[in-house]
């Protein structure tokens, strides 16, 4: 234990390196949450090109989600780097977040057509009977049942991208994992530093599932003890 401390507070505290760590995991943070965030709103359109019925629509919709989640991230990440991107100075962090955005958009979209085609049709059948116009029977009815099925769901998807982002390394960005194996070739402590790593990648995961925990408690009111009964 007295070794572990000594090698903490030689490592991040005299020689500096707790800087570049915290450097990463902000890079990490910040293409994290931008792409959850873009990709989420192209989510909505993408999704509802998916379910609009007309094959003009719905075959590009298809073909762009088949795609983009049949092919892996670290492929998608390179394409955009060398390739679409190749001949224009862009920022290496743009870029990811252009090609995270698109990923997560693939997937969530696919989340929220799921999650819509749960409900009952006859829900918005006896909505319309009631007198409520479609708007607002999607807003009070579907909207509120659908995110209840799909939040669990986008959580792990959030989840994963923090995970996804570890791979961004490959176009030189450095983040967290980057920072961590900089580290580890400096100080010749590879397993130390790699469990360093784990911790802080399970930080921020478990903090992504509190918040989430949170926010569905408050908007949805979500707890594990009613998720357990809707299941039953």
């Amino acid at each position: 234990m007295a070794y572990l401390l000594d090698f903490l507070r030689k490592t991040f505290i005299e020689s500096g390196s707790g800087l570049n760590i915290l450097l990463g995991l902000w890079t990490t943070v910040q293409i994290s949450f931008l792409s959850m965030v873009l990709g989420t709103l192209l989510a909505v359109p993408l999704c509802a090109l998916r379910m609009s019925g007309r094959r003009a629509f719905v075959w590009p919709a298809q073909g762009f989600i088949a795609l983009v989640r049949g092919t892996p991230v670290l492929m998608l990440l390179m394409v955009f780097y060398y390739v679409v991107f190749g001949s224009v100075r862009v920022n290496a962090v743009v870029i990811a977040i252009t090609a995270f955005s698109l990923n997560v958009a693939a997937n969530v979209a696919e989340i929220m057509r799921t999650s819509l085609l749960s409900i009952p049709a006859g829900q918005l059948d006896a909505a319309h009977a009631l007198g409520l116009t479609g708007f607002k029977a999607f807003r009070s009815i579907t909207l509120p049942q659908a995110s209840i099925v799909g939040l669990p769901v986008y959580q792990g998807a959030a989840v994963n991208l923090i995970q996804w982002t570890s791979v961004v390394g490959y176009i030189s960005i450095t983040d967290l994992t980057r920072a961590i194996n900089f580290i580890s070739s400096r100080t010749m402590e590879p397993l130390l530093m790699l469990f360093v790593g784990i911790a802080l990648y399970l930080a921020m995961a478990y903090l992504t599932y509190g918040l989430f925990a949170l926010a569905g408690r408050r908007r949805f009111g979500i707890s594990h003890r009613y998720d357990r009964r809707r299941r039953a």
